[in-house]
């Protein structure tokens, strides 16, 4: 039986979507919205309008003190939450029915990826989807080409070292780095 919640509500307090959910439809509609409101926002130079058209995309004010350097991809962008002075550089993709939560005064390098959703590994659910909720607390920087895979929390001041793979938690004050990305040392 499916359950009658909205189906964003139930991604949102991380519940799978089976095959064949009666409102699986809403996603690929509401993706579209965004990825037209995308187009605009990927297609501008001002700073400002940037910033206006992630406000509608996310469906929450961004502080003017956010920088995003376009293009940026987000599938959904109503789950995505974007502090104060956050930098989101170049060809960043955020998979958002999961949930992600950016604090302030992030930094986010080239071609990061923030997916939080994914499948089961057994093929015969494979088309399940999985949500899970990204944290990024205050401070943390996610250098060039790092993923962040769903249900993970990077700590306060940490740094994720370029292409990691991360898909545990991240405690505050350290370094990680490599595939799939382990401690490399503490901040001090």
């Amino acid at each position: 039986m499916i359950n009658e919640k909205d189906i964003f509500e139930r991604l949102r307090n991380g519940q799978t979507i089976p095959p064949g959910d009666p409102q699986a439809h809403k996603m690929r509609e509401a993706s579209f919205a965004t990825k037209n409101l995308l187009v605009q926002m990927n297609n501008s130079a001002d700073p400002a309008e940037i910033r206006a058209l992630l406000s509608k995309i996310t469906d929450s004010p961004i502080d003017e003190s956010v920088a995003v350097f376009t293009p940026l991809y987000i599938n959904y962008g109503k789950h995505t939450k974007i502090g104060k002075n956050v930098f989101i550089n170049f060809d960043c993709i955020f998979l958002d029915l999961g949930g992600i939560t950016i604090e302030d005064n992030v930094l986010i390098a080239p071609k990061v990826s923030l997916l939080s959703e994914g499948h089961p590994l057994s093929p015969q659910s494979r088309h399940v989807l999985v949500p899970g909720h990204i944290h990024i607390k205050k401070n943390a920087w996610i250098g060039a080409n790092a993923t962040i895979l769903p249900g993970v929390t990077i700590g306060e001041n940490a740094i994720v070292a370029s292409g990691a793979v991360v898909s545990k938690d991240v405690p505050d004050n350290t370094v990680v780095g490599g595939v799939p990305a382990k401690i490399i040392k503490s901040i001090a």
